[in-house]
């Protein structure tokens, strides 16, 4: 067994490493070594813990089949995974963190000896509080996460789901946690401990139900954030620094990144979580309008056309390439336009997909170069100056309607002006809106011509044929 003073040493060895493995994620050039870093952190992490466990003899072979289970079940879903579905599996692994949370502060309030808490009605003040918020917090991250899991899935609907007094009810379910927290201190009721926790798990849901499609990558983030703290939490109820380390960062590091993601989309943090945007527009009355409206359709000789005569072309990618996984094809398109001296860069909007960081990881999937690669703010003033955008699978990032209509669920979202182009070529393979429910009144510029057609296999391969 690996004494308290060596335990302690080897934990902020693995903080340490964590800290600099979210520094390397940061930029994608780095991001490799970020993962490697946070790999080597974590593996120091587990084994600690693995050399700490009191009564080692008994404990070690359930530790090792936990480990042994849990690692292929989380490898083979690794595997598997397409990278479309990355978002709901995120989800999905946020709902498993918020759930662990809860279980081992069952654990500890059900036998608070084994964790050295005290004795069953008499566990020690802090560490009652630290397992009420971590359960707490872990059912409200596992409830939430479910039904983000459903909502990105298709399982549910992403339109907003409201109903009137909710913002009250979600008042006085928060009001009640912390009366009870109160009232569990005082009594050490294990009626008031399993009270809690249910009221958290409907917390969770009723705090995600009301958030739309629009909205969707910030609670994916919020989400992280909230795992993050469930986790610290616990890791003050077990005294272990590793975990509260850890916690602390992922919940610090998933707040930060929302409050990024909300000022890119020009949102309230508090209405995100609180109102009802994103939803979907379903009545007949918008559905017949997009039906009337014309719009000038090409194929891929059109737009091979219109990207030979050009001298600057900005590709604008989103989550129907990631669904076509088209950034093969994509980038080599590109190498073809590139040889014909055609400057080329691509346009990232900061929640394009449904995750952050989601077209960065397909195009790095790809081998685009990261200095071709630009964020909003750094390449939006170049689209008026641009001849061609080639629009794959974007629709909300470049839909003009958020900076016209203050009744649209966009309204004020920074978007791509894409429209600005001399040309623009929209790859897609109908006139359906976004995942905001949104019609995108790009579709429907004289400057714009539609490619219908399957990203990939449709249209940017048969482009690629006609840049010969």
């Amino acid at each position: 067994m690996i004494s308290v003073n060596l335990s302690a040493t080897f934990y902020l060895i693995s903080g340490i490493l964590f800290i600099l493995a979210l520094r390397g994620l940061s930029s994608p050039e780095t991001s490799r070594q970020g993962n490697l870093l946070g790999i080597m952190g974590m593996l120091i992490a587990v084994i600690v813990t693995f050399l700490s466990v009191g009564n080692f003899s008994i404990s070690l072979a359930y530790v090792l089949l936990s480990l042994v289970l849990g690692g292929s079940i989380g490898a083979y879903i690794a595997f598997r995974i397409p990278m479309t579905a990355m978002p709901e599996l995120v989800a999905g692994f946020h709902s498993l963190v918020g759930l662990a949370a809860v279980f081992v502060a069952i654990a500890a309030f059900l036998n608070p000896i084994a964790f050295n808490l005290g004795d069953v009605g008499s566990i020690k003040l802090a560490s009652l509080i630290e397992m009420s918020i971590g359960a707490s917090v872990g059912a409200i991250t596992f409830s939430g996460s479910i039904i983000a899991f459903l909502k990105l899935k298709g399982v549910m609907s992403g339109s907003p789901i409201t109903f009137k007094g909710q913002h009250y009810l979600n008042l006085l379910f928060g009001i009640s946690i912390f009366l009870l927290v109160y009232f569990l201190c005082k009594s050490q009721s294990s009626t008031l401990f399993w009270i809690i926790i249910l009221i958290s798990f409907l917390i969770g849901v009723l705090l995600i139900i009301p958030i739309g499609g629009a909205d969707m990558p910030v609670v994916i983030s919020m989400l992280n954030s909230y795992s993050g703290w469930a986790a610290a939490g616990i890791g003050f109820t077990l005294e272990n620094t590793a975990l509260i380390i850890t916690g602390a960062l992922v919940g610090s590091s998933g707040a930060i990144l929302s409050y990024i993601m909300c000022k890119s989309m020009n949102r309230s943090f508090f209405n995100v979580i609180l109102g009802g945007f994103g939803g979907e527009a379903t009545d007949d009355a918008t559905k017949k309008n997009v039906e009337k409206k014309p719009v000038k359709s090409g194929n891929a000789e059109d737009a091979a056309f219109l990207m030979k005569n050009a001298s600057s072309v900005i590709i604008v990618p989103g989550y129907g390439m990631a669904v076509a996984q088209a950034q093969h094809a994509l980038r080599e398109m590109v190498d073809k336009l590139k040889k014909q001296d055609i400057k080329v860069s691509y346009a990232i909007h900061p929640v394009a997909g449904r995750m952050p960081g989601h077209m960065n990881v397909l195009l790095a999937e790809a081998n685009v170069p990261y200095d071709e690669v630009f964020e909003l703010e750094d390449i939006n003033n170049d689209f008026a100056n641009s001849d061609v955008a080639f629009v794959i699978g974007a629709n909300d990032v470049t839909n003009p309607i958020a900076k016209t209509d203050p009744n649209s669920p966009i309204f004020g979202m920074p978007v791509l002006d894409v429209e600005k182009c001399k040309s623009v070529l929209f790859v897609k393979r109908s006139l359906s809106p976004g995942y905001a429910g949104v019609d995108n009144e790009l579709f429907y510029k004289e400057n714009t011509l539609m490619l219908f057609a399957d990203a990939k296999k449709k249209m940017t391969e048969d482009i690629v044929k006609n840049l010969d």
